[in-house]
């Protein structure tokens, strides 16, 4: 029986083999007919300025792709940091693509969905006096910038109407140029401080400065949008990708609990 299926297996694989012949070797590299087939109909996709896509040329492609890469690993260039990680970033989503296509194709998206989130997060007209910081900025800096958000906070509540006016002085953002104004946004596109500031408010309501990962804001309520002029397909897709992250989230979570981890939380600062 097993020379049977040696017998077999050996007659299979010799006619795949001979279905797929061997077109050209470079250094000891192969490259199939499959493997030049399916790279000369990626290559037909795209227009090629002053160049004729034909299967040859397809080939002379995979042959420099071939030389470069033997190159490439005699130098070492695989093993240096950038490229490590740019494999290792490869790798992780094809890991991720293997385990959880299902689950995230599975994904659907209701009305009900999109107008519960909607309920739950608003969507608000704002503008924006923005002072930056850097990411990791001095004791001082911090300090002197809040002072002078509290200064400019302070103008604003006694003027209101000169909010704009505030902002094309002080702020620190494209923005500036008009006033602050940030136009709607979802709750998606604004950081969790500044949204957080104005969540729940009344229009004309002006926030004291908050800090995020950008800086200190200054925030004026101007507008709230009602659920009837959502951009439903933008909705749809918030939510879908809320839904995505709490699918990752779950199944890496999981993952954590039979992994050897450990943390050393006294470097967790900057």
């Amino acid at each position: 029986m097993k020379s049977l299926l040696f017998v077999l297996t050996f007659v299979l694989s010799t006619t795949v083999l001979a279905n797929d012949p061997i077109v050209a070797e470079v250094n000891g590299t192969t490259i199939r007919k499959s493997t030049l087939i399916q790279y000369h109909q990626q290559n037909m996709n795209f227009v090629q300025a002053n160049k004729e896509t034909t299967l040859e040329s397809s080939l002379n492609q995979l042959l420099d792709r071939a030389i470069g890469i033997q190159a490439a690993k005699k130098k070492g260039i695989h093993k240096t940091p950038e490229v490590v990680k740019k494999m290792n970033d490869i790798v992780y989503h094809a890991y991720v693509s293997d385990q959880l296509t299902d689950k995230l194709n599975a994904i659907k998206v209701t009305d009900t969905d999109v107008k519960n989130y909607f309920n739950k997060y608003p969507e608000y007209k704002s503008s924006q006096i923005l002072l930056r910081l850097r990411t990791t900025p001095s004791p001082d800096e911090v300090g002197s910038t809040l002072n002078l958000a509290n200064k400019i906070y302070n103008d604003a509540k006694k003027d209101p109407k000169n909010f704009a006016g505030l902002a094309k002085k002080y702020g620190q953002t494209t923005t500036a140029l008009t006033g602050g104004d940030m136009g709607f946004q979802p709750r998606s596109r604004l950081s969790k401080e500044y949204y957080n500031a104005i969540k729940g408010k009344r229009i004309g309501f002006i926030s004291k400065p908050v800090r995020s990962q950008y800086g200190v804001h200054i925030v004026k309520l101007t507008g709230i949008k009602k659920f009837s002029e959502i951009d439903t397909t933008l909705y749809k897709s918030i939510v879908r990708d809320q839904k995505r992250d709490k699918i990752m989230q779950d199944y890496f979570k999981a993952q954590r609990k039979s992994a050897k981890i450990k943390i050393n939380k006294e470097h967790l600062k900057f």
